[in-house]
């Protein structure tokens, strides 16, 4: 018994990091500024009949600019800073012992690009729903033998766009007295307007008695354009974890990740007056790798946990004349709820994460 309850607490300890790295996922997908698959690797599946109720706050600030790998100047800034508080929603359900489905959604309360030297005809802000995702996953391998439980799990998941992509802020020309509108730049958008094609695998070995635990996982993101002829980059990481639980309720890991996000492009056939005039298309794409410690408290049913990215190297496509913001200060703070709809599944040991 005690043998089961360690491996259920490392398993389910592991299962956070794909709530760490989907909520960045998420807003990946959204085109947002700060991309980090946070919430890191992805999980193996649910038991059968088991429900997963999730979610978590992401703050994201920056105000460093790069050009490629240097960080730039004061003086050469395409803007002062951006910044975002986003609210991730996931309820997922064990179909059956190798198969998981799970809905997810989000929220942001704040998306904020602030104009050079705080400049309010070029600050840019949006609030509201971000885009839905589904993500089905199923297990090709989990076993466990002894000491040693192995897992791999495989996904494809597909985002729908239900955030506005096209908003725009409307200025008043003094001396005609007409509104003009621009369109917000994309990063202050609640979604990219596309649909994406998501791919993922997972690969977990754990040593019961010990409480530790390798896994690895890997995301790639194949984006759509929308209807205004942009694509945004697409996007893909790799992430290696090694966690460690204590006294049954405390978990520890550490992630190492790197991402690399594609440049844009644009379809001048369709985007309306052929470029866009508040960002620019050149300087997006990026390579990073990220050192992301994180912590979590279990009680019961229940899981509190914590992250933060650390940015270790930052590679920026820019030009001659325009910088990229960098990533700097990301949190997360979150908290799960695993329960099943029929008690008697839950006396199986079953499949996945627990």
């Amino acid at each position: 018994m005690k043998k089961y309850f360690l491996l259920k607490t490392i398993l389910f300890v592991a299962a956070l990091n794909f709530i760490f790295t989907y909520n960045g996922f998420a807003q990946c997908c959204a085109g947002s500024s700060g991309c980090s698959i946070s919430g890191g690797a992805s999980t193996g599946v649910l038991q059968e009949g088991q429900f997963e109720l999730s979610t978590n706050l992401q703050f994201i600030n920056a105000n460093k600019f790069y050009q490629n790998d240097k960080l730039a100047p004061d003086s050469v800034r395409t803007f002062d800073s951006y910044n975002s508080s986003y609210q991730y929603f996931k309820i997922g359900y064990g179909i059956t012992k190798n198969f998981t489905l799970s809905v997810e959604n989000g929220y942001y309360f704040k998306k904020e690009e602030v104009g050079l030297n705080e400049n309010p005809a070029t600050t840019y802000k949006s609030n509201g729903i971000g885009d839905l995702i589904l993500f089905p996953r199923y297990d090709v391998l989990n076993k466990a033998h002894g000491n040693i439980h192995n897992e791999i799990t495989i996904g494809t998941g597909f985002k729908i766009p239900l955030g506005s992509y096209n908003d725009s802020i409307g200025s008043v020309e003094p001396f005609s007295g007409k509104t003009f509108y621009v369109v917000k730049p994309t990063a202050v958008q609640l979604s990219s307007g596309a649909h994406d094609i998501i791919f993922y695998t997972f690969l977990y070995r754990g040593w019961v008695r010990q409480n530790f635990k390798l896994f690895a996982n890997a995301f790639y993101i194949k984006k759509g354009y929308n209807a205004n002829g942009e694509k945004l980059g697409d996007y893909a990481s790799v992430a290696l974890f090694a966690g460690k639980s204590f006294f049954n309720h405390l978990g520890v890991i550490l992630q190492a990740r790197y991402e690399h996000v594609s440049r844009m492009k644009i379809n001048n056939n369709i985007l309306l007056f052929g470029k866009p005039s508040n960002y620019f298309p050149e300087a997006t794409g990026y390579k990073k790798v990220y050192i992301t410690p994180q912590v979590s408290y279990t009680q019961g049913k229940f899981t509190l946990f914590a992250t933060s990215d650390f940015p270790v190297y930052q590679y920026l496509n820019t030009s001659d004349f325009y910088t990229q913001v960098g990533s700097q200060h990301q949190t997360t703070l979150g908290l799960t709820f695993r329960f099943y709809a029929n008690k008697d599944l839950k006396k199986g040991v079953g499949a996945a994460t627990m």
